[in-house]
C-alpha cells in the first residue's frame, strides 16, 4: 500500500467513527452538531447525511464518500413516449407506454403510436434495473406514413397536424436515464431520434438504461490548488464553514475566462444576462468589480440589456434581463465609479422605457413576463399555456425584479441630477409595489403567489415561488410585517427551500423538484432581514450540505431526496452558487450592505454558529479592511476601528488605507420560525372541454372536488365532473382540481363561451398584400407577412355592434425558431387611430413550422359601438433581441367584447 493510499484508507476511517457519532434519522439531537434535522447535520468539521460523511483535513482540503443512489436501486419498470418533431404530441399529458425490462437487455413489441401499451408483467421485489441494460424500443409509424401519401398530412391523437413536407423524425423521451422528459430540447437530439432503415415504417431505437456515467459522480476529495491569497481571508471556529469559503473562492477563479469575464459554470460557457447579475447581487461587484464591469457590459447591444434567454424567443416573453440593472448599481455602490454610473444609468433608462410599452400592464401596475430564472415552461407552467400565454402572465420574481430595477434606476438619477427621471423611476417602482401587495399576496398563507395567469381574465396561482419570495422581502415590496410573515410561511423541505411548492405532477426535478443553492442564498438573505435566526441557521445548512458532500457549488439538486443526480440538467462550479456559497460569508455573517457613500455593517451570526470569526484583506473602494468578530445575534454590542470605538457600523466611503474593525455582538436571541414541510404534489389539472350548454372533464386522480372559475371569479365548487353553464354573454371558464389536503391543481386551460354577435374575425389579407408563401391551415384566402421591411403598418376598418370592452388578438405562425431558445420573438404595437393601445407579441413557435398557428397574447381596449381603424404596426420600441429578424405570419384578427 503506497502513502497516498494509506493516507485515504486512514481519512475514511475517521470518516466512518464520524458517521458512527452521527444521529440517525429520528435519533435524539447530538449537541456536538452546529444544526441537525432527521435529513442530515452538519458539524463543525464534518457533514453527516445518514451514512453518508464530508469531512475536513484541514482548511484548504475536503473529503467525502457521498455516492449518489440514483442507480443502484432503479426500478425496470421503464416509462416513455413518442414525439412526432419532437413535440409532446402522442397521447395526452399523464398518459405513458410502461414496459418492463426484466432479465437483462430486452425489446419491446411492436408498439402503434398513440396506442398506450402497459406492460402488465410482475416485478418481483427484489429485482432492479441492471447496470447498462440495453433497451430496444419498436414503434409503428404506418398510419402517419399512410396518411402522409393519402392526405398529405398527419393528424396525432392530440390533434397536433403534421404536414409530410414538415416532417423532421420521431423522438422518444421518458422518465429512466438517459431518457428525460424535456420536449422542448428533444426535436434535433439524434440520441433520442428512432430510425426506419428498411423502410417498413416500424422505427426502431437501442438505449442504454442505468448506464455508470448517468449518476454523474462528482470528486471525493479537493484540495485547494490555486493561489486565493489576493482575495478575503476567512478562518472561524468551524471548519467546515472555512475549507467551503475557500473552495468557493478556488471555484470563482475558475469561473473566469481567459478574456476576463464569468462563465456560467464549468459545463456552461459564456456569459449570461440573469446568471451573471444575480452572482453580482451576492457579492461578486465586491470581489470581482471589473470582471463583473467587462461581463455585464458584454449583455449591452444597441445601448440597451440584452435578454440572451427565455420561452418563445426570449425578449419580452422574458422580461427579466432587467436585473442587469440591479447588478450595475451594485457594482457602483461597491466601486463608486462616476463613469460606471453614468454609462450604466443611460443603458438602463433606455431599457425600462421600452419595457414601460412592451411588457408592463398599465390596469395592475406590474410588469408581464416569464418567471425569473424559472425559464423552463414545462417546469413551472401548466403544460397548456403557449409562450404568448406566458408573456401574458405576471410573475412574483420578475415583478421583484423590476421594482428594484426602476428603484436602482431612480437612485442613479438623483445622484446624475436627472429628477424628471428619478420621479417617473419612483412612481412606475410604487405601481409596481402596490400591484404586487394587491394581486398577489395570500393573506391565507402569509406568503405571495407565484403568478397571475389565464388569457382574458387572469387568476393567481397559489403555488410559493422561493425567487420571488426572497427578493420581495429583500427589496421592501414586503412590509416589516409581511416580511416576517413570508419567511416563516413559505414551505421548506428536508434539504431546503425548493423553486416552487407544491410540485407540478408529472414533470421530473430541475425548476420542478428542485433546489438552487443561490435561490436559497437570497433566501438567507431574506431571513437576515426578517431577524429569523431559526429560518436562517437551516437555510445556511441547506447551502453547506451539497457543497461539502458534492465537493463542487452545483446548479441545483433534487429537493425530495438532496441527491444531485437525477435533475435535468446540472453543472459543478456554478457561478451564482458559487456567488451564494461566498454571500454567508460577506452579506450574512458580517452583513455587509453597500450603499451609495458608505458600507453598512449588519451581522447576523445565528446562535448555532456563534463563535469567533476573522475576515481580512477586504477591499472596499481605495481601502483595506481586516475584520474580526466574536458572539452571535444581530445586535453590534461594540465596534471600533484600529481601536476607537464607532458611533454607527459604517465605513465612509472615502476611506484609504488599511484599518483593523472589530465587533462584539450583543448575544441577543432571534429565536424565529420557519415552516417545515413535507414534499408534496399538487393534483393534475382537470381538461375541459365545453358542448351544448355544459362544461365536461374527467375525473382527476386524488381530487375529492373541482374549483370552477368564471371570468376570474369562482363560480362554484362541485364534487361532479360536468357543470351546466350559460352562453348569453361572454365567459371564459377554468376548473381547478382539489384534493383531500386542500391543495388546488393548475386552472385548466380556459373555455370560452361567447355569443356569435360578440365574435368578430377580420381576415388581413384584405387589408394587406398576401403573402406568396407555400403555407398551410390559414383561414379565408390567404394571410400576410409582416417583418420590419414588410408591411410595417397594417390597418383595418372594424365595426362594433355596441359600446363595451373589446379583447384584439391575431392568428399567427413563427417558425424562426423553437419555443424555448433563441431571440426572435415578433413584437408590434396595437393602435386605434393614432392612439397606442397596446403591444402584440408573436413568439416562435416552432423552427420552421410555418404551419403551426397560434394565437397573440389579447389587447383590451373601449370601443363605442361603430366604426374604428386599428393598427398593427412596427415602432422603434418594437426590436427585438435578434435585430435583425422581427418576422411572422398573421392570418386573421380577432375583436372579442368580453365586458
Amino acid at each position: 500500500m503506497n502513502r497516498i493510499t494509506l493516507k485515504s484508507s486512514i481519512l475514511f476511517s475517521l470518516l466512518a467513527l464520524g458517521a458512527c457519532r452521527s444521529q440517525q434519522p429520528g435519533a435524539e439531537v447530538n449537541s456536538g452538531a452546529i444544526w441537525q434535522s432527521e435529513a442530515y447535520a452538519i458539524y463543525p468539521d464534518s457533514v453527516v447525511q445518514g451514512e453518508h460523511v464530508a469531512r475536513v483535513v484541514s482548511r484548504t482540503e475536503l473529503i467525502t464518500d457521498y455516492k449518489s443512489p440514483a442507480n443502484a436501486f432503479q426500478s425496470p419498470r421503464i416509462k416513455f413516449k413518442f414525439a412526432i418533431n419532437g413535440r409532446d404530441n402522442e397521447m395526452k399529458s399523464g398518459v405513458d407506454h410502461h414496459f418492463n425490462c426484466l432479465g437483462g437487455d430486452c425489446q419491446t413489441p411492436v408498439i402503434t403510436f398513440g396506442q398506450q401499451f402497459n406492460d402488465q408483467t410482475q416485478i418481483p421485489n427484489d429485482v432492479y434495473l441492471a447496470p447498462n441494460t440495453k433497451m430496444t424500443v419498436r414503434l409503428d409509424m404506418r398510419p402517419m406514413l399512410r396518411a402522409f401519401e393519402k392526405e398529405g398530412a398527419y393528424t396525432t391523437p392530440t390533434g397536433d397536424r403534421i404536414y409530410k413536407e414538415d416532417f423532421k423524425g420521431i423522438y422518444i423521451a421518458g422518465g429512466t436515464a438517459p431518457l428525460n422528459w424535456d420536449f422542448s430540447n428533444l426535436g434535433g437530439n439524434e440520441s433520442f431520434k428512432l430510425k426506419d432503415p428498411d423502410g417498413d415504417g416500424i422505427y426502431e431505437i437501442t438505449l442504454t438504461l442505468n448506464a455508470p456515467g448517468d449518476d454523474k459522480s462528482t470528486a471525493t476529495h479537493w484540495k485547494l490548488t490555486k493561489d486565493i491569497s489576493a482575495f478575503p481571508q476567512y478562518t472561524s471556529n468551524y471548519p467546515i464553514v472555512d475549507a467551503l469559503y475557500n473552495m468557493a473562492l478556488e471555484e470563482m477563479q475558475m469561473d473566469i475566462e481567459p478574456d476576463s469575464t464569468f462563465r456560467t459554470g464549468k459545463e456552461w460557457a459564456g456569459v449570461w444576462t440573469r446568471d451573471i447579475s444575480y452572482s453580482i447581487i451576492l457579492g461578486m461587484a465586491q470581489l470581482q468589480p471589473k470582471v463583473s464591469m467587462y461581463s455585464l457590459m458584454r449583455k449591452v447591444k444597441d445601448g440597451r440589456i440584452v435578454q440572451d434567454t427565455g420561452t418563445g424567443g426570449a425578449y419580452p416573453v422574458s422580461t427579466d434581463r432587467m436585473v442587469w440593472a440591479v447588478a450595475a448599481w451594485e457594482v457602483y455602490k461597491a466601486t463608486g465609479d462616476q463613469k460606471w454610473l453614468r454609462e450604466t444609468y443611460a443603458i438602463i433608462k433606455k431599457s425600462l422605457e421600452e419595457d414601460y410599452k412592451n411588457a408592463y400592464n398599465t390596469e395592475t401596475g406590474m410588469v408581464r413576463g416569464e418567471s425569473s430564472f424559472l425559464d423552463w415552461r414545462e417546469q413551472t407552467y401548466p403544460l397548456w399555456m403557449q409562450p404568448a400565454d406566458i408573456y401574458e402572465s405576471e410573475n412574483l420574481g420578475t415583478n421583484a425584479v423590476h421594482y428594484q430595477a426602476n428603484i436602482a434606476a431612480a437612485q442613479m438619477a438623483e445622484l446624475l441630477n436627472d429628477s424628471e427621471g428619478a420621479a417617473k423611476f419612483r412612481k412606475v417602482a410604487e405601481g409596481i409595489k402596490e400591484g404586487m401587495n394587491k394581486l398577489l399576496w395570500q393573506a391565507e398563507k402569509g406568503y405571495y403567489g407565484q403568478y397571475l395567469y389565464g388569457r382574458n381574465y387572469k387568476i393567481l396561482s397559489l403555488r410559493a415561488e422561493a425567487l420571488g419570495e426572497a427578493l420581495s422581502v429583500l427589496y421592501g415590496v414586503a412590509d416589516e410585517a409581511r416580511r416576517k410573515t413570508v419567511v416563516a410561511s413559505t414551505p421548506v423541505t428536508d434539504y431546503g427551500t425548493p423553486s416552487i411548492y407544491p410540485q407540478i405532477p408529472g414533470i421530473p426535478p430541475y425548476h420542478n423538484n428542485g433546489i438552487w443553492p443561490f435561490v436559497q442564498a437570497y433566501w438567507s438573505l431574506a431571513a437576515a432581514k426578517a431577524g429569523n435566526g431559526e429560518a436562517l441557521a437551516e437555510s445556511i445548512s441547506a447551502i453547506y450540505r451539497p457543497a461539502a458532500l458534492f465537493l463542487t457549488n452545483k446548479e441545483n439538486f433534487v429537493s425530495s431526496n438532496g441527491d444531485y443526480a437525477g435533475t435535468q440538467i446540472n453543472s459543478d462550479r456554478q457561478l451564482w452558487s458559487v456567488a451564494g456559497n461566498l454571500s454567508m460569508v460577506y452579506k450574512v455573517f458580517f452583513g455587509m450592505d453597500m450603499q451609495v457613500d458608505k458600507m453598512v455593517l449588519k451581522p447576523f451570526v445565528p446562535k448555532a454558529f456563534a463563535g469567533e470569526r476573522k475576515l481580512s484583506n477586504v477591499k472596499y473602494r481605495n481601502a483595506i479592511l481586516n475584520l474580526e468578530m466574536s458572539g452571535f445575534g444581530n445586535e453590534i454590542k461594540s465596534i471600533t476601528m484600529d481601536g476607537k470605538s464607532l458611533e454607527r457600523a459604517e465605513i465612509p466611503g472615502d476611506l484609504t488605507g488599511s484599518h483593523t474593525i472589530k465587533i462584539e455582538l450583543a448575544n441577543n436571541e432571534t429565536g424565529g420560525k420557519y415552516n417545515h414541510t413535507a414534499y408534496y404534489t399538487s393534483p393534475d389539472m382537470p381538461k375541459v372541454t365545453y358542448a351544448a350548454g355544459k362544461l365536461t372533464w374527467p375525473a382527476v386522480e386524488g381530487a375529492v372536488a373541482y374549483q370552477v372559475i368564471r371570468n376570474g371569479e369562482e363560480l362554484e365548487k362541485t364534487e361532479s365532473t360536468s357543470l351546466a353553464v350559460e352562453a348569453n354573454s361572454y365567459a371564459e371558464y377554468m376548473v381547478l382540481a382539489i384534493d383531500a389536503n386542500g391543495v388546488t391543481s393548475f386552472g385548466s386551460e380556459p373555455v370560452v363561451v361567447v355569443p356569435d354577435k360578440y365574435k368578430l374575425v377580420y381576415e388581413l389579407e384584405k387589408s394587406a398584400p398576401k403573402a406568396r408563401l407555400p403555407y398551410r391551415d390559414f383561414s379565408g384566402t390567404g394571410f400576410v407577412e409582416i417583418s420590419k421591411k414588410q408591411n410595417t403598418s397594417i390597418k383595418v376598418e372594424v365595426a362594433v355592434p355596441e359600446d363595451g370592452v373589446y379583447a384584439i388578438d391575431f392568428r399567427y405562425a413563427n417558425g424562426n425558431g423553437p419555443i424555448n431558445t433563441e431571440n426572435k420573438a415578433a413584437i408590434r404595437t396595437l393602435k386605434k387611430g393614432s392612439e397606442f393601445i397596446g403591444t402584440i407579441v408573436l413568439p416562435q413557435r416552432g423552427t420552421d413550422e410555418w404551419n403551426n398557428w397560434g394565437f397573440t397574447n389579447a389587447v383590451e381596449v373601449s370601443l363605442k359601438k361603430g366604426k374604428h381603424t386599428l393598427s398593427l404596426t412596427f415602432e422603434p420600441h418594437n426590436e427585438n433581441m435578434n435585430g435583425e429578424i422581427n418576422q411572422a405570419m398573421v392570418d386573421y384578427m380577432r375583436v372579442v367584447k368580453i365586458k
